[in-house]
């Protein structure tokens, strides 16, 4: 199965950095018995290897480089490739970047390298056969993308950004199979290539007769792209992990495990 990682953004809400917004490190994570800062993106990566991912690619800009040097062609057990978004142009022209090597009847998951998400193991509640969202609920959904599902889960639309959203629930990856993407490729074409945000698209996707169910396993959900989210990442690692070593009977010092002291 193929992850498919959008990097090839700028990183505005963020910026100055002298590197890319998706190596900010974000908690720490031990390697060799040694604690090491930890990419916001690696969650991401993790997360879509928990999800049955074996192969990544990274749609990175051509100033990105320092992403591919990051992560080289392997991460763990799977295979890195890398393609290029010279001009960013929008979340549907960098996963369609991807399509050329994903086969019609393999999955793909697509999620965004600047987030921090629970549980860890919600991809694997994604069907294989169908275009489906992961979805999480927010505080603020008029900052993301509100999904409106009915009670079959079925998805009925998708509010980009909306001052007033009828759901709280925000999509934070989705899941196709090959043939699906392929689809969606051929009718942002046919629209002339005017969808910046998969929502819109899945819209006009929606419109024609095709199907997305939405799937509400997500838990928490932070977009690190700002500062107020670096921080509030920052926090949901910390009572994440307090939640784990409770559980575990353990009193270890927190910021042993996740880099806070």
């Amino acid at each position: 199965m193929w992850g498919v990682i959008p990097a090839a953004g700028r990183g505005s809400r963020i910026q100055p950095l002298a590197f890319s917004k998706e190596l900010l490190p974000v908690g720490s994570r031990i390697k060799g018995g040694n604690e090491q800062p930890r990419a916001v993106s690696e969650y991401l990566v993790d997360r879509m290897m928990t999800g049955g991912v074996d192969k990544l690619c990274f749609v990175i800009s051509p100033g990105k480089s320092d992403i591919l040097e990051y992560y080289g062609g392997t991460y763990r057990e799977a295979s890195i490739v890398y393609v290029v978004q010279q001009i960013a142009a929008g979340l549907c022209d960098a996963v369609f970047r991807a399509a050329p090597l994903i086969a019609p009847h393999e999955p793909l998951i697509v999620g965004l390298p600047d987030t921090v998400w629970f549980p860890e193991d919600a991809l694997a509640s994604l069907p294989d056969d169908t275009l489906s969202f992961l979805l999480f609920p927010v505080e603020q959904p008029q900052c993301f993308d509100a999904v409106v599902v009915d009670r079959t889960g079925r998805v009925q639309e998708i509010q980009v950004k909306q001052p007033n959203p009828s759901s709280h629930w925000i999509w934070g990856a989705f899941k196709m199979p090959g043939y699906v993407l392929l689809e969606l490729e051929r009718l942002w074409r046919a629209r002339d290539k005017r969808d910046e945000y998969i929502g819109t698209l899945v819209n006009a996707w929606l419109g024609q007769g095709g199907e997305a169910v939405g799937v509400k396993a997500g838990s928490a959900y932070v977009d690190v792209g700002t500062l107020n989210g670096y921080r509030a990442a920052m926090s949901l690692l910390q009572d994440e992990n307090r939640e784990r070593l409770l559980s575990n009977g353990n009193d270890r010092s927190l910021s042993m495990q996740i880099g806070l002291s």
